[in-house]
């Protein structure tokens, strides 16, 4: 049995067997994945291309996992410098106190936008990777 066309009161439509009509919507859906995905792969590309960091997979699992995205950056530069990135080593970069730091870490505040792109200009990334997706 093939595809059949009828005429209804709105237009002509196509009758297909359930099995041909499974197989388009997988293959549009397939062709939907690719898109959003090539959509991604372009914009990661942009990003590097303007400067935007280059984050191991281990870092972007963590930020995905939901842990504090300042804790996580900051332990991630920390790695390669010889004086570390401490809370104490971002606190006088940014002269914001290290509690005050110590409490966007743990949750205890959100931090306001100006404290965030402080953060973000010292640890060299950009501002929406410090803010949580909510």
């Amino acid at each position: 049995m093939g595809v059949r066309f009828q005429k209804t009161p709105r237009g002509e439509v196509a009758i297909l067997p359930r099995e041909e009509y499974e197989r388009l919507v997988a293959k549009a859906s397939e062709a939907d994945e690719d898109t959003g995905t090539a959509r991604i792969v372009a914009r990661a590309r942009k990003e590097i291309e303007t400067g935007g960091p280059l984050l191991p997979k281990d870092i972007v699992d963590r930020l995905a996992d939901g842990e504090n995205p300042v804790r996580v950056l900051r332990e991630w530069r920390e790695h390669g410098r010889p004086e570390g990135m401490t809370q104490m080593y971002l606190s006088f970069k940014t002269g914001l106190s290290q509690s005050y730091i110590s409490d966007i870490e743990n949750g205890r505040r959100k931090g306001t936008a100006a404290a965030l792109r402080l953060i973000a200009k010292v640890l060299d990334v950009p501002l929406d990777l410090l803010v949580p997706d909510n």
